[in-house]
């Protein structure tokens, strides 16, 4: 049973950084595509950040050039390194991991991933 659990969420202030964590459990990061995505309150879940098997990296728009998606897989974990936080990107952050033979996507889309973290609360406050 796949068991994803995120860590490093929180409340900051603008300009500040956080990273988030992804702890797999009954899943094995290195060589999978994985992603985070983020839901704001009364919108839509939407793909920030994504890595395949390979180790290519994607980064939706939102958040482009303040993102970094990193696997370490001596500790089966999945981060996001969030930096120049701003109060729109306050949201609750999911981590989100495609089966094994989806192993090359490289992708931002919600529906090409199978397993799902509970996610964690980003505040981030002017």
């Amino acid at each position: 049973q796949v068991q994803l659990v995120e860590s490093g969420g929180g409340s900051v202030q603008a300009g500040g950084s956080l990273r988030l964590s992804c702890a797999a459990i009954g899943y094995t990061v290195r060589g999978r595509s994985m992603g985070w995505f983020r839901q704001a309150p009364g919108k839509g879940r939407g793909g920030v950040a994504a890595i395949n098997g390979p180790g290519r990296t994607d980064y939706g728009d939102s958040m482009k050039g303040r993102l970094t998606i990193s696997k370490d897989a001596a500790k089966n974990t999945l981060y996001l390194q969030m930096n120049s936080l701003q109060p729109e990107d306050t949201a609750m952050y999911y981590c989100a991991a495609a089966d094994e033979r989806w192993w090359y996507r490289l992708t931002l889309n919600e529906n090409e991933y199978n397993y799902w973290g509970q996610g964690t609360q980003v505040t981030v406050s002017s």
